[in-house]
């Protein structure tokens, strides 16, 4: 059993708009748990092999890849397999079974709140 929590995301007021679990970096220092749960996100985008699977989850022209389309990554497939775990645990993919083939998409909301969190405040 895994202890991995998953990257909370809330919905904002009034919109489709997504709010990232932490505030944006420039805007104040992070409570320890705010960067306890922006680092568990890092840390699953720190290997280059998810990256990769990642980006080619997110770049997918449908949104979504059968891991028969994602896992010529140059490892073996059951490191292709442990590495989409973890990218799960972290919250950043979402996963559904047909078949027997597994398909793994990035929700928008996903991307909405990285792109929040690492976002420079306007200038006036």
């Amino acid at each position: 059993m895994s202890n991995t929590k998953v990257l909370p995301l809330i919905e904002a007021e009034g919109s489709e708009a997504v709010a990232p679990c932490c505030p944006p970096l420039t805007e104040r220092p992070f409570s320890a748990e705010e960067a306890e749960m922006a680092a568990r996100m890092f840390k699953a985008l720190g290997d280059p092999v998810r990256l990769r699977l990642f980006s080619a989850v997110a770049s997918h022209e449908s949104g979504e890849a059968c891991v028969c389309d994602i896992s010529d990554v140059g490892v073996s497939q059951p490191t292709v397999s442990h590495h989409l775990k973890k990218l799960k645990e972290a919250g950043l993919l979402t996963s559904q079974r047909r078949g027997t083939w597994v398909y793994y998409r990035v929700e928008p909301s996903v991307l909405a709140a990285m792109g929040k969190l690492l976002t420079l405040p306007a200038v006036a």
